[in-house]
């Protein structure tokens, strides 16, 4: 049996030149084993035939081995004339063939470093795809946060148009002008709240002083 690996055939047929005639050969040798087996019954059977024969079931046994040895040993040879044939004619790829998939490689050659270098940069837009990719789950979480803000927005939004509502139901004009009135009453309430203060103040003085 052939020792050449002989991978490229193995890439296109699926399957090692080796193995296809190992098991050609196994197939062989069943079906000489088998072969001799009918033999060896139809010789029986003739036996039987003849009772007066001086020939015992061992000593055909003996002989359809001895015959199967002889018959096993021009099998190996004949198989390994056919095997060299084969494996040279029929199952190997020329050295000047190249598969299809192959033929990419014949067209664009590349040395060991240009091969690092392809690597380098598969790693580096690897990275670089990993900071995009983190990059753009930030921002997906930065826009959650800005609806969950709008969201919020909008309903302060509508407070105030409810509370603009109200407001002009009770005649106090729109919401800008009653925030304008609130926020000048309540001026007014801090300059009375101050006085009172002060007046408390000076009764507490006076007070002290009688």
């Amino acid at each position: 049996m052939s020792v050449n690996p002989m991978a490229y055939e193995a890439q296109f047929f699926g399957f090692t030149p080796q193995t296809c005639m190992l098991r050609i050969y196994i197939a062989f040798q069943d079906y000489l084993f088998e072969m001799m087996m009918v033999v060896e019954s139809v010789i029986l059977k003739k036996l039987d035939g003849f009772p007066g024969s001086n020939i015992s079931r061992s000593q055909i046994r003996k002989s359809t081995e001895k015959f199967l040895l002889f018959m096993k040993g021009c099998l190996d040879k004949l198989f390994r004339k056919m095997e060299e044939v084969l494996l040279q004619l029929v199952l190997s790829i020329p050295k000047n063939v190249l598969l299809p998939e192959d033929k990419v490689h014949a067209q664009y050659p590349y040395t060991k470093e240009q091969f690092q270098e392809l690597q380098d940069e598969v790693h580096r837009l690897q990275e670089q795809y990993k900071a995009e990719a983190a990059a753009g789950q930030a921002l997906r979480a930065e826009l959650e946060e800005q609806k969950a803000v709008q969201a919020e927005l909008e309903k302060i939004l509508q407070w105030f148009d409810g509370f603009d509502n109200i407001c002009r139901e009770h005649g106090t004009g729109n919401f800008k002008e009653s925030l304008a009135f609130l926020t000048k009453n309540s001026k007014k309430l801090q300059d009375v709240l101050k006085d009172v203060e002060e007046k408390s103040k000076r009764i507490k003085k006076s007070d002290q002083l009688l």
